[in-house]
């Protein structure tokens, strides 16, 4: 994919976010979970840090090395052939300088989005408001100076890491989300937001796509759409549900000695197609 292409690509995600349906994300982890999730019908998909870190055999939370990473990211996009966003976590950078070179590593590597947090995983839990726009200032630098207008997702972990209480999360969350737009992220992700009453708020006080992570018990994409939330993800679900099945089998498989579980609904040959003609 050449720059044009990669940035005509880019416009089209974008689009993606600007209804009247709700962009739904599946996250992939690897080159097999993307073609599948595209065979499937999605039209564009997502990475997930942790699914990446722990294929990759990592634990989460930018341990895995950024090189492996945007390696794997390279082989997600490779194996979509569709708009790919992917989580690059904190940046993998303590300055925004070092998040503008991750940006832009992770764009070579053929990526339309990503997606940026203000989480930290040190003793203080969130980074200040004005390190965190001027790390998603340098995440758009990165994106003109490429020339590809990657759509920008900036995640707010108030809500991940119960910062405040409720009334005052809220609002920190609105001037969080009005100061990463004003720097150049498109779409805001309040990370762990689950309240239908509270997201709808979001929505009338940001006026900008809302990225809303789900799982089960969620509202469903017609009341999330309803709501005014233009984008959905699965984030690590979809990695940790495949774990989940890998290690039922395993254990019983070492329980019972006996292979009843060794029935994939899946067959060879079609895992075979997914990659046939494959370039």
């Amino acid at each position: 994919m050449n720059p044009a292409e990669q940035a005509q690509q880019a416009e089209l995600f974008r689009g993606k976010h600007r209804g009247p349906r709700l962009l739904l994300l599946p996250n992939a982890w690897d080159a097999m979970s993307a073609r599948v999730f595209v065979a499937a019908g999605f039209d564009a998909i997502a990475t997930t840090s942790g699914g990446v870190a722990w294929s990759l055999g990592y634990a989460d939370g930018e341990q895995a090395p950024w090189n492996a990473v945007v390696a794997a990211t390279a082989r997600i996009v490779r194996a979509a052939k569709a708009p790919v966003t992917a989580d690059v976590e904190a940046g993998y950078g303590e300055t925004p300088d070092a998040v503008m070179r991750s940006v832009a590593d992770i764009i070579a590597a053929g990526a339309v989005g990503v997606n940026l947090e203000d989480g930290t995983p040190g003793q203080v839990p969130i980074r200040s408001l004005a390190d965190a726009a001027d790390r998603v200032r340098a995440a758009r630098e990165a994106a003109k100076a490429a020339a590809v207008p990657i759509v920008i997702n900036a995640r707010t972990d108030l809500y991940l890491r119960n910062i405040g209480d409720k009334a005052s999360r809220f609002d920190e969350t609105v001037e969080r989300g009005r100061a990463y737009l004003a720097a150049g992220a498109d779409c805001i992700y309040p990370i762990t937001l689950r309240d239908p009453a509270t997201i709808g708020r979001l929505v009338k006080a940001l006026r900008s796509p809302i990225n809303i992570n789900v799982r089960a018990g969620l509202p469903s994409v017609a009341e999330l759409e309803a709501l005014g939330v233009a984008r959905a993800s699965t984030a690590s679900q979809v990695a940790l549900m495949a774990m989940s099945m890998t290690r039922q089998v395993a254990d019983e498989l070492r329980a019972t000695g006996r292979f009843d579980t060794l029935a994939p609904a899946m067959a060879q040959a079609d895992a075979q197609r997914l990659f046939t003609g494959f370039s």
